[in-house]
């Protein structure tokens, strides 16, 4: 099959980057479970954007810069901040519905903003926003979908991405996809951990098919941990949003302090690495709560529908009771480089969304910023691609039928990848323990490359990409002799400028320690 553009993904970035894109020509987006299947779906807080006379650009640059421990782009952020505006414009448009008060935005506040400035609908934001772009994109007659298929390699032609080579799921035969223009925007990283607030699928596909690839990608060490889901129930676990946070609610302690008040001058709202350590802290004497009592249920109701109905599926009414929270692995603030346009060291290969790394994030992602991220690069990118994509000439189809290995083993080598990273590669990490899960990983691997020569199967697809990029991040931890944003470890506490104001890159088998280049000043 070809067409001028190929989406891998079905996230905010994907959908975003397809209705641009099938103005120009034939788009194909390929999806491995169905449109609905994404962490943008998941998504509570909302947009972050400069929506208020008491907000201003400067200010909105300035938060996530601090947020990005020093190695965000300020360039980068500068193109994105002033372009929230017209990307909730944008969304509007399309027919997404934030909530008002007073005929204006109804503005939350999250972690590390100074200010109210995320545009949002109740605590389902992502989910409205997916079901208006997935509605424009199921009307437009120049996108083709195909869901429950799983791309498993970049068809690549001297040096230039032509493509992909998908799995049909349910018919359990490869075909390939050729394409002028590749699009990844396969989300995150979040299933490489045993607690995680995001879904089935976030197993990192994107990245690891780059990396095999030979794009470029930095920053792996920083996945980015969310302080509150609710800790009860089991992986995907459901998010408490920040925003509960925003609204007032206070952490405590098993003893019923409110510990944060102790720990960073904007408290339960501090950055998200940091509460994340915090609440562990906390744990090891004791459970950990989030109080919002002080807040009647009518409000709750209606501010937090979605999350009401949970606490009291799970026997916690918000206006009465603590909930009890935890950390959960959440977002990957590296990924595959890319320049604002989303373009890769890889001619024809673009990346957008969680998948990527442009610079924005740094060490740390501020709240609802993410979403943010999916809009705007998506639409810069189209400076930079022709007015009209041809596609290319169509190549002889793949059709090539294989065996489905053992689901069982490849379900328990899953789980156990997964507890690996939680309890080695998680929020405290140290030399010894990276070390070891090295080692484990490295069994792994040759476990599931028994089995890749036996068959293939979507779950196989997705344990070799977990564990391919499990090692990324782990090698990248082991390498950054210092602590800075989401990453902390034992043996290097404190964060050091003087020698770690760099980027860990990697290109194939190979490693680099880059300067921090600032965009805006080259």
């Amino acid at each position: 099959m070809s067409s001028s553009f190929l989406v891998i993904g079905s996230g905010l970035a994907g959908l975003s980057f397809a209705l641009r894109a099938s103005e120009l020509g034939r788009v194909v987006v390929l999806t491995k479970r169905n449109l609905g299947d994404s962490n943008s779906d998941h998504a509570q807080g909302g947009v972050a954007a400069v929506l208020s006379l008491e907000d201003d650009f400067d200010s909105h640059i300035t938060d996530t810069l601090r947020l990005g421990g020093g190695l965000g782009d300020s360039g980068a952020i500068e193109l994105m901040v002033r372009k929230g505006p017209e990307a909730i414009r944008r969304l509007i448009e399309l027919g997404v519905e934030f909530d008002e008060s007073n005929n204006s935005f109804d503005l939350g506040k999250e972690g590390g903003h100074s200010r109210r400035r995320v545009a949002h609908v109740g605590d389902q934001t992502g989910h409205a926003i997916q079901e208006v772009m997935i509605e424009r994109v199921l009307e437009n007659g120049n996108i083709s979908v195909v869901d429950n298929s799983v791309a498993t390699d970049l068809l690549m032609g001297e040096g230039h991405c032509l493509g992909v080579r998908a799995l049909d799921v349910a018919g359990g035969k490869l075909t390939n996809y050729h394409s002028r223009y590749t699009v990844l925007a396969t989300g995150g990283v979040g299933q490489l951990y045993s607690r995680t607030s995001n879904p089935i699928g976030a197993t990192g596909d994107g990245i690891a098919m780059a990396w095999w690839a030979g794009a470029e990608l930095s920053d792996m060490e920083f996945v980015q941990f969310h302080p509150t889901i609710l800790n009860t129930g089991s992986s995907p676990f459901f998010l408490i949003s920040e925003t509960v946070r925003g609204e007032g609610g206070i952490l405590r302690n098993s003893r019923g302090e409110a510990f944060m008040e102790n720990i960073h001058p904007q408290r339960d709202l501090a950055p998200r690495d940091i509460v994340s350590r915090a609440i562990v802290e906390e744990q090891r004497t004791g459970p950990v709560f989030l109080d919002i009592r002080h807040r009647d249920g009518e409000f709750l109701q209606e501010r937090f529908p979605a999350i009401y109905t949970r606490c009291l599926e799970n026997g916690f009414r918000m206006e009465s009771d603590l909930i009890p929270v935890s950390p959960a692995a959440h977002y990957m603030c590296g990924g595959v480089v890319t320049n604002v346009h989303g373009e890769t060291n890889i001619p024809g290969l673009l990346a957008f969304g969680e998948c990527a790394r442009t610079g924005v994030h740094g060490a740390n992602r501020m709240a609802s910023n993410s979403l943010l991220e999916c809009i705007t690069f998506t639409d810069v990118a189209f400076e930079r691609i022709p007015i009209e994509v041809t596609p290319p000439r169509p190549e002889p189809e793949l059709d090539m039928s294989v065996e489905t290995p053992q689901a069982r083993e490849v379900s328990v080598l899953r789980s156990h990848l997964q507890d690996l990273m939680w309890d080695y590669v998680g929020i405290h990490r140290s030399e010894s323990k990276l070390g070891q899960a090295l080692v484990e990983l490295k069994e792994i691997e040759e476990r599931a490359e028994v089995m890749h020569n036996q068959g293939l199967s979507l779950d196989l697809v997705e344990l070799s990409s977990m564990v391919n990029v499990a090692r990324l991040i782990t090698i990248a931890a082991l390498t950054r002799k210092e602590s800075r944003g989401t990453h902390s470890i034992d043996e290097y506490p404190e964060t050091d400028d003087g020698n770690w104001l760099r980027h860990i890159t990697f290109k194939g088998t190979s490693v680099e320690i880059r300067e921090h280049v600032d965009t805006k000043n080259r």
